[in-house]
Parts: C-alpha cells; sequence; structure tokens
C-alpha cells in the first residue's frame, strides 16, 4: 500500500510540474488555479518546455498561375494547396526529406515575418523571401501548369490559417473558419525559372 501511495504521489507531482512548464493548453486553462496553488512557492519554475510554444494553427500555402497559351490566350489555374502535397509525401513515410518537411514552411514564415500587413516586403530580406517563394512555386508547378504548352506569366500565393481544434471533452470555444492572407500578383522571370528551363 504505502508504494502505491507513494507511486500516486510521484505521479500527481510529475503531472503538476509538467502541466506548469508546458504550454498553455485546455487541461492548463481549466485547472490552473489549482496547478499554482500546488507548484508556487516551493517548486516554481522560471523556464518552459517549449520555446517557442508549438503552433496552435494549421497554416497551408496555396498557389495558382495566369498561364499564356501558344496561341496568345491566357488562362488562370485553380488554387493547389502545396502544404498538403508535401503532408501527402510525408505521411506514412519512415524517412521524409528535409525539403518536403521544412522547405515550404520555413520559406513562408520568412515571408511573413518580412513583409508587411498588405504583403509589401520590408527591406532586402523582404525582397529575397518573396523571390525564394517564387522560386519553391516555379519548381514545383511550372511542369504542370504548362504540360499543355505555353508558358506562366504570373503567379498569385496566398495562405490558409485555421486554428486546431481543442479535444473533444474541451469546453474551450474557437472558431473554425479559415483566415486567408492573399499576395499580389507576381510577375514571373527567367530568374525564378528552374535552372535550365525555357521562359519562352
Amino acid at each position: 500500500m504505502a508504494a502505491v501511495a507513494v507511486a500516486v504521489i510521484v505521479a500527481i507531482h510529475l503531472a503538476m510540474m509538467f502541466l506548469h512548464v508546458a504550454p498553455q493548453n485546455t487541461l492548463s486553462k481549466q485547472q490552473g488555479s489549482l496547478i499554482s496553488d500546488y507548484v508556487y512557492p516551493e517548486y516554481e519554475q522560471n523556464w518552459k518546455l517549449f520555446a517557442p510554444n508549438p503552433l496552435q494553427q494549421n497554416v497551408a500555402v496555396q498557389v495558382r498561375a495566369q498561364v499564356r497559351a501558344e496561341d496568345g490566350s491566357s488562362r488562370t489555374t485553380d488554387w493547389t494547396d502545396l502544404t498538403a502535397r508535401d503532408g501527402r509525401a510525408i505521411l506514412h513515410n519512415p524517412l521524409p526529406s528535409h525539403t518536403e518537411q521544412n522547405q515550404l514552411r520555413r520559406g513562408w514564415e520568412l515571408f511573413v515575418n518580412s513583409h508587411n500587413a498588405q504583403g509589401r516586403p520590408i527591406g532586402t530580406r523582404g525582397e529575397l523571401a518573396e523571390r525564394y517563394i517564387r522560386r519553391i512555386v516555379m519548381f514545383r508547378m511550372q511542369g504542370e501548369w504548362t504540360a499543355a504548352g505555353g508558358r506562366v506569366e504570373r503567379i498569385q500565393v496566398r495562405s490558409r490559417t485555421a486554428a486546431v481544434s481543442p479535444p473533444p471533452w474541451s469546453t474551450e470555444k474557437i472558431s473554425d473558419k479559415p483566415v486567408y492572407r492573399v499576395q499580389p500578383w507576381w510577375q514571373i522571370t527567367s530568374a525564378d525559372l528552374p535552372e535550365g528551363a525555357n521562359s519562352q
């Protein structure tokens, strides 16, 4: 009985300390006062388990293009979700590539952090991030967009951000309505094309 009692006490202590140093979540919000009463002042910690806190949003990067056909006509493609494609490439893959996991995500983070709310670059870092996104898009999509001939004249990029839903047992209310951040159309030049591609 004594061993069981000690195990229960240790488990409660570890759970309280974990919730104290973990990023804010549904359980720690509901039991915040209980956790604080247990932790302070004897067990206070001045660090957090994750830095920065894990994302609580799903961000998808989507693209479309204006393609000039060989007969001079122009068409606008449907939106393509590049993030979803990366997700499918990673799913059930025990050794996904660094590119599939991080290239688009980190590139978009750089872009967002170096542009204002109107999508205008902030300094040379913003211009570099914009060129990087254009090259990622063209590397992945040019062949698909021009499979029937023609060339890509302009591309447009947007992000779709949706909150991660709380667990079923939570009473927390979060809007499930996605928020879009749409960038203006970007003109494509030969510098944006994959190496060896024909810009004509």
